[in-house]
């Protein structure tokens, strides 16, 4: 046997006990899920992992022309998805989520042609955070990408993609089905 909780419409919560060290829950006599040693066994319904207002956005390029070798916030306007409208895609070009934790943030940015110097930063609250590598050299480049772990207050605080290009020349942008300068990113933990 196995002790019972089940949410009874009739008389309410019944709990139902023994010594097996195993736990069910039900719903009107029927059984929804078990804990035991062995761990969580579901019969029906479905277990919510994460937070369905956990911030997660993806975001293209399709127009932007920096200036030659100047720091230049890349204006990804079109969003993918942006589960928790934390993604200003029309404005400011950043993500400001307002649940609080620790955010996988990536970028890629490159020229529409082959570009002699690709740069990537993210900036926090306005100011140079985390730099990607420098790609500056007298052959031609294409896309860098960069890829952090930022913490962020669920307030105030706010990230930015930016970028250099070697040349003046557009971002490279979508086309098709393939997307080329992109920002994106996920809660993968709360504070």
């Amino acid at each position: 046997m196995t002790a019972l909780i089940n949410a009874s419409t009739s008389s309410g919560v019944v709990v139902t006990s023994d010594t097996s060290g195993s736990l069910a829950f039900q719903s009107n006599g029927t059984s929804i899920a078990t804990i035991s040693s062995t761990g969580l066994t579901m019969n029906s319904g479905n277990i919510v992992v994460a937070s369905t207002a956990a911030p997660a956005f993806l975001a293209y390029v399709t127009t932007g022309t920096p200036s030659a070798n100047t720091w230049t916030k890349v204006s990804c306007g079109t969003k993918v998805f942006d589960t928790a409208s934390a993604y200003d895609a029309t404005t400011n070009y950043r993500f400001q989520p307002t649940v609080a934790g620790y955010y996988q943030l990536n970028g890629s940015i490159g020229g529409n042609s082959s570009a002699t110097r690709v740069t990537s930063a993210f900036y926090k609250n306005g100011s140079g955070y985390i730099y990607g590598s420098d790609s500056a050299s007298t052959s031609s480049v294409g896309q860098v990408m960069i890829s952090a772990i930022i913490y962020l207050n669920g307030s105030t605080d706010y990230v930015e993609l930016w970028g250099i290009l070697g040349t003046s020349q557009p971002w490279s942008q979508y086309a098709g089905t393939t997307i080329f300068s992109m920002f994106n990113g996920c809660l993968i933990r709360s504070a």
